[in-house]
């Protein structure tokens, strides 16, 4: 039993990992975008990119290697409703989360080269910032609802 304390702790743990980071990230680049300052927004989206490397690409690789690990040492089927939906949420907020951080990147770049010429933030800019804005918002749903899931275990079919 201490061997699926242990996959649940980390399974947690990586879950907020996902999720606080995300947040952290939407609510530091909202902040940093709303100066419209080109350097501000380059320092900042210099951070964001990092942490979503170390942080969140990390969780990302652990989450489905810890949640099967779980199921298994768990005696839950891969086939149960619950699992079937959270994992296809999950692919769902990958699928989101993969533009943005090309996007974030992008943005960086813009923010930069913005900085160093002294100019202000270029109309392609605030285009790839509403990509940003609007696929954070199924992604951040998506994962409220795997949480839901994963306490509830609700037979879904």
């Amino acid at each position: 039993m201490m061997w699926v304390e242990f996959l649940k702790w980390l399974h947690v743990l990586g879950a907020a990992v996902l999720f606080g980071t995300g947040a952290g990230i939407a609510f530091f680049m909202l902040v940093a975008h709303r100066t419209r300052d080109p350097h501000l927004i380059a320092h900042v989206a210099r951070s964001v990119v990092i942490a979503d490397m170390v942080f969140t690409a990390t969780a990302v690789i652990a989450q489905p290697v810890t949640g099967v690990a779980l199921a298994y040492a768990a005696g839950w089927r891969l086939t149960e409703s619950w699992i079937v939906m959270s994992v296809g949420l999950y692919v769902f907020t990958g699928l989101c989360w993969l533009p943005v951080v090309w996007i974030q990147a992008r943005m960086r770049g813009i923010a930069e080269a913005s900085a160093r010429g002294r100019q202000a933030l270029p109309p392609d800019y605030f285009r790839l910032f509403r990509i940003w804005f609007v696929l954070g918002w199924p992604a951040f749903a998506a994962v409220l609802a795997i949480f839901w899931l994963m306490i509830a275990k609700p037979v879904l079919w």
